[in-house]
């Protein structure tokens, strides 16, 4: 899934009027298992000046990228961390790595051929699903289109949870992100 759309889906399972931390904790559970690529991609492409096609045809499939994404990517990490969250009691926490498990959980079933080693440190296989959430070759564009829909479903329904100006305002950024993934997509790989 692109990395807004498991935003939305994290904040419509834990985010609540009134629960700063809970909501603050559960963006960014959602997040961090993209959080380093978004990380080496700005590096490479604004400061050393990469190409995107070399960066996500080559470089994002190198041994030090693909390592990267497997500690990030690590089921047994994330589960730790909810067991951790879990002795502490603390909500926050606990929605913290229930978003970061939620990540691992959907983005294991749509990756073709550019998945993550989900299982380290026990094994580095990468699962090569034969569906994709954006390889128009691996059904990307019917998935694609399920995230979408998917998503400003879930939308509407933080929009009726939440009635004060600044969570809409961040619902209405949601809505908008959700559309730029694919437009850059078509822009970077034509």
């Amino acid at each position: 899934m692109n990395t807004p759309a498991h935003l939305i889906l994290g904040s419509a399972v834990f985010a609540r009027p009134d629960a700063y931390k809970v909501n603050v904790a559960t963006l960014t559970g959602a997040f961090l298992p993209d959080a380093s690529l978004y990380f080496m991609f700005f590096w490479h492409s604004l400061v050393l000046g990469t190409s995107e096609r070399i960066i996500f045809d080559q470089i994002y499939f190198s041994p030090f990228w693909q390592q990267v994404f497997a500690i990030d990517n690590s089921v047994f990490v994330w589960a730790g961390l909810l067991w951790i969250a879990f002795l502490s009691g603390r909500l926050w926490a606990i929605a913290f790595a229930v978003s970061g498990l939620l990540h691992l959980a959907l983005d294991f079933p749509l990756h073709h051929d550019d998945g993550r080693a989900h299982f380290w440190p026990v094994s580095d296989w990468i699962f090569e699903s034969p569906v994709s959430y954006w390889d128009p070759q691996a059904h990307g564009q019917i998935m694609g289109g399920i995230e979408l829909v998917l998503c400003f479903a879930l939308l509407v329904v933080l929009w009726r949870r939440f009635s004060e100006l600044p969570a809409r305002l961040m619902i209405g950024l949601a809505a908008t992100t959700i559309l730029a993934p694919p437009i850059l997509f078509a822009l970077m790989l034509g």
